[in-house]
């Protein structure tokens, strides 16, 4: 499948599952629990096995480590950035704690940041994308809840943490990519059957974007004008040049410089959300950040890196 062909189909399977998401939100009974029931499905049944299968089938070398880092320091160049952008912004408290989240992770994941990486770059950059995103539950965990759970004064036995965050099903696509290591580390090849990598991708990304679509109000959209001008400004400029200027220097493999770049460019993570919910921040400028972020990305960024596309695989 051509790379236009990828993008015209992504498109669609983006915005009309979104956009049903929508429409059929007020005739749910709950379309919360809908929504939550949907994304779990994703993680633990489809999710696994396009990680498994993408990363198996690499070539792995050394040069492979400068990916997982790479996305820790982007997100950390994120919160720093965000810190900026805090003192021209009239926030306080729990509002303050939240952008600053939003500001530093990115939805690099299969919503985003990996789909993009497969629609430019197939199956080899699907997994160098899941590579990439090694770090993201290690930083959630020790660097964003403990931040937010600091900031909400709220306390959370050890026990507890175990059992709601690392020995959870929903971190399954986790468990899918240290598998597909271990069997590298093996030396166990992978079987050479057909598997339906755009099938799974497909399904993966509609069922995302009709949860997200479940949950979204366009009543809401344009509150937070200001801190949404900030954030787009961080995530879609302050970013990328900060990593171009980086990736300028550093004597790697044009296709990893590709999928660190593409993935710099990546909007609001679902993750702030998450966040805000589960220790009591400022949920409603989380969703809205996140909803503005994402949507902007879809409708106008995503265009354009498509129409640079070259530049930024040949970087």
């Amino acid at each position: 499948m051509s790379a236009t062909l990828r993008f015209a189909l992504f498109q669609i399977v983006i915005v009309v599952p979104f956009l049903a998401g929508t429409w059929l939100r007020p005739r749910m009974a709950d379309s919360k629990k809908t929504s939550g029931r949907l994304i779990r499905f994703n993680l633990t049944l489809v999710e696994p096995f396009i990680a498994l299968w993408s990363i198996w089938g690499l070539d792995l070398g050394r040069d492979m480590v400068f990916l997982p880092l790479s996305g820790l320091l982007l997100v950390l160049a994120g919160m720093a950035a965000g810190r900026v952008a805090l003192a021209f912004l009239p926030l306080e408290g729990k509002s303050r704690a939240t952008f600053l989240i939003s500001s530093s992770i990115a939805n690099h994941g299969f919503t985003m940041g990996a789909f993009i990486c497969y629609l430019f770059l197939g199956e080899r950059g699907l997994g160098l994308a899941m590579l990439f995103l090694s770090y993201f539950l290690l930083y959630v965990f020790t660097v964003i809840f403990p931040y937010a759970r600091y900031v909400s004064s709220r306390k959370h036995g050890r026990a507890g943490i175990l059992r709601e965050y690392v020995l959870n099903l929903q971190n399954l696509p986790l468990g899918a990519t240290l598998l597909a290591l271990a069997l590298h580390a093996l030396g166990l090849p992978r079987p050479d059957i057909f598997f339906p990598i755009d099938l799974f991708m497909v399904v993966s990304i509609s069922l995302y974007y009709f949860s997200m679509g479940t949950s979204f109000t366009f009543s809401g959209m344009f509150a937070s004008l200001r801190e949404n001008a900030w954030l787009a400004a961080i995530k879609f400029a302050a970013v990328p040049a900060g990593a171009a200027f980086c990736l300028s220097f550093t004597p790697i493999a044009p296709e990893l410089k590709g999928v660190v770049l593409l993935q710099a460019f990546m909007p609001a993570a679902i993750y702030s959300v998450v966040a805000s919910v589960l220790f009591d921040l400022d949920t409603g400028l989380a969703t809205n950040l996140f909803a503005f972020n994402t949507l902007l990305f879809i409708f106008l960024v995503l265009p354009l890196l498509f129409l640079c596309r070259g530049a930024i695989l040949s970087f």
